[in-house]
């Protein structure tokens, strides 16, 4: 019998932790929860110094947070924002955010997106993407971040998704000068 390859996503243990009831607000609360759960990655050894989450944006109800784990499932695409797009649409049953049965939604992420989880930020569905660490931030410590430009953000923004810069942005550098400090795996490089 031949097996084939089959891909399974799931949580670390630690997200059972995180408050699933709660109402995040205000966009410095969501990214809270954002660099927690990047920070927390690394602290567990779980990934690399990525997290986001998926909010409903009206109620402020947690829809999935997403965390690097990238070397945990040895797969290039599960980036903390990928993640948390895979989590949320499973969750809410529909391939798109943006579904008219759905409310708006938006993501909150600790950096700002690479190449690839930008392009899927316009696929998923959400209409809003909050970044905290900038992309030199990452670059600092050798992430690849990939072809975004001034442009990219601007092909987002005339499709209506709005894009928000810098929120937290020392918070969410800390959490890579921990992975630095711990001598993480720069798994693109």
């Amino acid at each position: 019998m031949t097996s084939h390859p089959a891909v399974h996503i799931d949580y670390p243990d630690w997200v059972e932790d995180i408050d699933w009831t709660r109402v995040y607000s205000s966009d410095l609360e969501r990214m809270q929860l954002a660099i927690t759960v990047a920070r927390v990655n690394v602290e567990r050894g779980t990934g690399g110094p990525f997290g986001a989450a998926v909010f409903e944006s009206e109620s402020g109800k947690l829809v999935s947070v997403g965390m690097n784990s990238v070397v945990r499932f040895n797969n290039c695409t599960l980036h903390g924002e990928m993640v948390a797009f895979m989590m949320a649409q499973q969750r809410v049953g529909s391939y798109t955010l943006k579904s008219p049965a759905l409310p708006a939604h938006e993501l909150h992420t600790s950096c700002e997106p690479c190449a690839m989880c930008l392009g899927a930020a316009l696929w998923s569905g959400v209409q809003r993407v909050v970044c905290g660490a900038a992309r030199e931030d990452a670059t600092i410590l050798n992430f690849e971040e990939g072809p975004v430009f001034p442009e990219s953000y601007k092909y987002l923004e005339d499709r209506g998704i709005e894009i928000v810069h810098n929120v937290m942005r020392d918070e969410a550098r800390a959490v890579l000068e921990l992975y630095r400090s711990k001598s993480g795996k720069i798994y693109n490089g």
